[in-house]
């Protein structure tokens, strides 16, 4: 079993490999993948090119309902997709700050954001267990598919509830599970960063946002699939290209946009949220606006589908390891989990 430094350092590796890539905004397999997990045609018209590489689970700036003059966090913000668009949704007065511990995806960002004149984002190199932010401090945190990637996350929503203003709310994209892995995809470093073996149950996922003292948790499912990365065949990206699998849940973003998009909204000392027409709860119900909470999706999904239209070293990116034997057998667990 790898230790929590090296199940960083493997993510970490792998992401700056993928910021190093030739991936962005300008391929249509990319935009793809983001509009497969409802991202608008004229968000995507609106982003600089560094800022996609096709690495989403879901949308969350669509369910956090930011405001104008808002401090959002975006945590994992890679090339700084969301903080972009979230920059957009609370303007001039509003600031958005975005998190990564990899320097490569940092660079990205920074570049787009000098390039396209933004000028009420922020970028800072850290892990988002230990938040360069104050106390009391946020008013919405959002993140893409990047919990599932953090080998403590407990400190990680401990750090959230710490930063987030009384009444702040979180806005996930991730990946949970149905039932626990087999011990082989769970051991795995190459599942993991392929964000498969890190993820949690379902049930762990609401307990631990709980015990990190969030009020309310709501969960819908809206049955999104992520063999999009497959179908689409982008390459040299570390996104799950997936094999069937009835027991892996992808977590994304709800509220404005299609019912095949996901998420999960969680809440600090404020009323429980209310769920939006059409969408099954798997939490609890309250008096937030419609269109403003989260929904958990229920995917045929693994990692590196042997069968898939793009080649195992393709869906597992440019610079993992290149076992056709292991992608093959990790296909053919998933395919039967």
């Amino acid at each position: 079993m790898s230790t929590k430094n090296e199940i960083t350092s493997a993510v970490r590796d792998q992401y700056a490999a993928t910021a190093r890539s030739g991936l962005s905004n300008d391929s249509e397999a990319v935009r793809s993948v983001a509009a497969a997990f409802g991202y608008s045609a004229e968000e995507l018209a609106s982003l600089p090119a560094e800022a996609n590489m096709g690495l989403s689970c879901g949308n969350p700036v669509a369910l956090a309902s930011l405001r104008p003059g808002e401090v959002v966090v975006d945590l994992g913000c890679g090339g700084g997709m969301d903080v972009f668009l979230a920059a957009k949704k609370v303007g001039s007065s509003g600031r958005v700050i975005g998190i990564d511990m990899t320097e490569d995806m940092l660079a990205r960002a920074r570049t787009a954001a000098e390039r396209h004149n933004v000028t009420n984002v922020e970028f800072h190199l850290a892990e988002i267990t230990k938040l360069p932010l104050p106390d009391n401090s946020v008013d919405c945190i959002i993140s893409n598919c990047v919990i599932n990637l953090v080998a403590d996350k407990d400190s990680a929503f401990r750090e959230m509830w710490r930063v987030l203003k009384p009444g702040g709310r979180v806005a996930l994209s991730d990946i949970a599970l149905k039932k626990t892995l087999p011990p082989e995809i769970k051991a795995s470093i190459e599942a993991y960063v392929g964000c498969i073996s890190g993820a949690i149950l379902i049930h762990d996922y609401r307990s631990k946002l709980e015990a990190a003292n969030f009020d309310s948790v709501v969960i819908t499912d809206t049955r999104a699939n992520l063999n999009v990365y497959a179908e689409a065949g982008v390459t040299d990206t570390v996104g799950c290209c997936t094999a069937p699998s009835h027991n892996l849940t992808s977590l994304g973003t709800a509220g404005e946009q299609p019912t095949n998009s996901l998420g999960q909204l969680s809440q600090k000392g404020s009323d429980p949220l209310c769920l939006s027409q059409g969408l099954t709860p798997f939490g609890t119900t309250g008096e937030q606006p419609a269109n403003s909470l989260g929904q958990l999706s229920v995917t045929s999904t693994g990692c590196c589908d042997s069968t898939a239209s793009a080649t195992a070293s393709d869906c597992c990116g440019s610079t993992a390891p290149s076992d056709t034997a292991f992608h093959e057998q990790l296909g053919s667990v998933l395919k039967n989990f």
